[in-house]
């Protein structure tokens, strides 16, 4: 017998998919699930479905609501949003859109890949040879300190926001957390700069293989460069040949560990790194059950097996599990409840 509490689950994860009480989002929530009887596969068709648009929407105002304000007042920045919202995989009522505000007026570069790959012209076709020597070209050394200028870029977001937002957080390292009381939306604004990656040049500057390196408060410093359009890019495009898979089984692991009785210190990073590395051949064509089941059979073979240290990130410049056992055994805690319920509905 199972010793999970569907009807609990059910009751939280509408709670999450619906913070505002909307009798709409709920009765849309609802809709696809009423007619199953078996309490659990409610509970897995609810933690597949997307968060409804009209709470998406309202995310997406309480994050232009913070890009207006600091526009108004900040130069030399380009704004960006990154996170789970942008693929459509959020599931939480609240943190689920960071905006980016990202010092533009220098850009950290691979100017030396960039020479380096013009020197061996032969691996590369005319265009992007013509990329990279256009690239070359326009090259200069910023001449103003660019650590000052990102400090100087998160001092303003806090002080504007500050003035602005009751609740605000500016105690955080890499982001400024505030509430939009009226939206009842919680936004985290990053403090960044672009980093021209060699592929970013050599594509002709696709904004998708443009990375960022966020500005550390505590350190003052700023973090390895993170690709975060280009994963939201690769997650897009595979759910799409997937009609939709990839971001359903996301979705579903997102819910179970948020509702299981332990914690679970498995990020949404690592959620997306999981089921991304699943060649959608095996999914392709799979049932909401199929689904579950195949999430259960690559997490317990990921615990049970060396291959689990050669796991990489999304965009592949990270290992997820390499030399962290603590979220190894995260790990298993997940593939625990999944298993618990695939039992239940097969």
């Amino acid at each position: 017998m199972s010793n999970i509490n569907y009807t609990n689950h059910i009751t939280r994860i509408n709670s999450r998919y619906n913070p505002d009480n909307n009798r709409i989002v709920e009765n849309r929530t609802f809709s696809a699930t009423s007619d199953d009887p078996i309490e659990a596969a409610k509970y897995v068709h609810m933690a597949m479905r997307e968060v409804d648009e009209t709470y998406t929407r309202i995310t997406r105002d309480a994050g232009d609501a913070v890009k207006k304000i600091l526009s108004a007042k900040l130069s030399d920045v380009d704004f960006e949003y990154q996170g789970s919202v942008m693929t459509d995989t959020h599931i939480k009522g609240y943190s689920d859109i960071d905006l980016l505000t990202i010092c533009n007026r220098f850009n950290h570069t691979e100017i030396s890949k960039v020479r380096e790959a013009i020197n061996n012209s032969w691996h590369y076709n005319i265009s992007q040879l013509d990329n990279l020597k256009n690239y070359n070209n326009s090259f200069y050394p910023y001449q103003g300190n660019a650590r000052a200028d990102l400090r100087k870029l998160r001092l303003d977001n806090e002080s504007l926001l500050n003035s602005t937002y009751t609740i605000c957080d500016t105690t955080k390292p890499k982001a400024i957390k505030i509430t939009n009381q009226h939206l009842h939306r919680d936004v985290d604004i990053v403090t960044s700069t672009w980093y021209d990656s060699l592929e970013y040049v050599l594509s002709g500057n696709d904004q998708k293989h443009r990375g960022i390196k966020i500005y550390q408060k505590d350190t003052d410093s700023e973090t390895e460069p993170d690709y975060p359009f280009l994963g939201i890019s690769m997650i897009n495009e595979r759910s799409s040949f997937t009609n939709g898979r990839l971001k359903r089984m996301i979705r579903f692991l997102k819910n179970v560990r948020s509702d299981a009785d332990a914690e679970i210190k498995l990020t949404s990073f690592d959620i997306n790194a999981i089921c991304y590395n699943i060649s959608p051949k095996e999914y392709l064509l799979m049932d909401y059950k199929q689904l579950v089941f195949l999430l259960w059979n690559k997490m317990y073979h990921l615990c049970n097996n060396e291959e689990i240290d050669d796991l990489k990130s999304v965009v592949g410049t990270e290992y997820v599990f390499r030399n962290k056992p603590e979220k190894v055994s995260a790990l298993r805690l997940l593939e625990n409840e999944v298993w618990e319920i695939y039992n239940e509905i097969k």
